[in-house]
């Protein structure tokens, strides 16, 4: 399928739009004060080894510690299985570590030991002197061919190893040379890097430091989105587009030419519709063109789809109408994982179905979109429950947490308590209050909303409750107040 590549640039950060004929599939943002983290290289510190949970804390100079699991630990590796992390690390040891995960939600950085460096044809595997092909490339010939081009290419001494991405299968010879010998440029320069603080002579010049970082996102488009299916890559700045030619003319010559710069005075996001799908995406609800919709709801590690018909009756028959809705929900899914970058555990509800080949006709139909997917997921199947379970590899924060934060008035929760709520609440303080203290007056301060309430339909439980302290209570409205927000003075 043909896609266009955009590229918008402010002072503040990059967005990345891939559209597949005109419509957005895609979406990447790159912030200067945010910037991810994945694939950037650090000499880490171990700050605590925790033997129960096999895993360790390692400090690489952000505001939380990372951390690091048994299994990502390479050198834990043998033929006796994984052995005890406590064996390899202790605290205050130096530490080689490469980002897996950005900090997501509470948890830190998720890290590895085992380090890889990517190009634009190969992934470099200093530790590792496996060949391995990516499992895009699916023809078995095809594979064995293009492993044994690179092991031609491998000096005898050769420590690390490769693994072949998609890009590889139309390379030529002098492209698989060029590549590996830039990554072997980079690995060296990695290690001469590491000496001065392996060799630091007291503790405290041994801080963490960072080696590497991973390219930033105007590369990562030449390196990691374009392919032979981009037709052309559109960029609304042009010092950015000068940085993007120079470095495509260094490392991929071959997408220079599909580098065009846009000039009109409309915004180019805005030309092609995107600014408005961004604001579709963070809604709870998405609409379907026949008339169901989607409604999605995230929590920190897992994220429910619920399908609905909507206003949709146009089926010959029941079953009919609930399966042509399910089969647009599917479609609609796999693009909105991609545009939400949602990861973890997914659990979709599609519409209770009569018969197996109408389900297994939807499982085909989310597993095709979703082989269009850069980030690697499983679909399970359906539960007894007629549930759909799936995962989806998460490695940075989705959308919705980049863009937004909890609402102020309600934490996320998604309501508030009715006004008539709080006002039993106040009552019910008041009259505890008044069993401690013995104040002349108890003054309410509250919202706008809760205020009227008590001055009208709660004014004689209020009054009822003046009488039952003896005491009086005063109201005073406090503006700037959310309707849960309230204080109780004792004056």
């Amino acid at each position: 399928m043909k896609e266009d590549i955009l590229v918008n640039t402010t002072a503040q950060e990059l967005r990345v739009a891939v559209m597949h004929q005109g419509v957005l599939q895609e979406l990447h943002l790159d912030r200067e004060a945010t910037r991810g983290l994945v694939g950037n290289i650090y000499v880490g510190v171990v700050t605590r080894v925790l033997p129960g949970m096999q895993s360790a804390f390692i400090d690489i100079g952000l505001e939380r510690a990372a951390f690091l699991h048994v299994a990502d630990l390479w050198q834990s590796r043998s033929e006796a299985g994984i052995q005890p992390i406590e064996k390899h690390l202790y605290e205050g040891q130096l530490l080689l570590v490469q980002v897996l995960k950005d900090p997501i939600g509470t948890k830190g950085a998720r890290l590895s030991t085992q380090i890889s460096i990517a190009g634009r044809l190969l992934v470099y595997l200093p530790q590792d002197p496996h060949v391995g092909v990516s499992q895009r490339i699916a023809g078995e010939a095809e594979r064995l061919l293009l492993r044994e081009r690179v092991q031609r290419f491998m000096t005898p001494d050769e420590r690390g190893g490769f693994i072949i991405r998609t890009m590889a299968e139309e390379a030529t010879d002098e492209d698989f040379i060029a590549d590996m010998a830039y990554l072997r440029r980079r690995w060296a320069q990695i290690l001469e890097d590491t000496r001065p603080i392996a060799e630091a002579g007291t503790p405290r010049d041994r801080k963490p430091r960072l080696l590497y970082a991973e390219l930033s996102l105007a590369h990562r488009v030449l390196r990691d989105i374009a392919g032979p299916s981009t037709q052309t890559v559109i960029v609304d700045n042009r010092a950015t587009l000068e940085d993007m030619r120079a470095f495509s003319r260094t490392y991929m010559p071959n997408l220079e030419s599909k580098l065009r710069l846009y000039e009109a005075e409309r915004p180019l996001f805005d030309l092609h519709g995107i600014e408005e799908e961004i604001e579709k995406a963070l809604a709870r609800r998405v609409g379907l063109k026949s008339g169901g919709y989607l409604i999605f709801d995230q929590t920190e590690a897992l994220t429910t789809i619920d399908i609905n018909t909507g206003g949709y009756v146009g089926g010959r028959s029941f079953e009919d109408t609930v399966f042509r809705t399910n089969l647009e929900a599917a479609q609609t899914i796999s693009r909105q994982l991609r545009l939400r970058n949602l990861g973890g555990i997914i659990v979709i509800d599609f519409i209770d179905m009569g018969t197996a080949e109408h389900r297994e006709a939807i499982l085909q139909e989310l597993r095709r979109g979703l082989a269009r997917d850069r980030t690697k997921s499983s679909v399970n199947g359906f539960t007894s429950l007629g549930l759909v379970e799936m995962t989806r590899k998460r490695t940075r924060e989705s959308l919705a947490h980049v863009l937004c934060e909890p609402c102020s008035v309600c934490q996320g929760k998604g309501n508030v308590k009715t006004a008539r709520t709080v006002c039993y609440e106040i009552m019910r303080e008041i009259a505890r209050e008044a069993r401690q203290f013995n104040p002349r007056e108890f003054r309410i301060l509250a919202s706008q909303s809760v205020i009227d309430l008590f001055l009208d339909e709660e004014s004689q439980h209020l009054a009822v409750l003046g009488d039952s302290i003896g005491k009086p209570v005063s109201l005073h409205v406090e503006t700037l107040y959310s309707q849960e927000q309230y204080d109780i003075v004792l004056v």
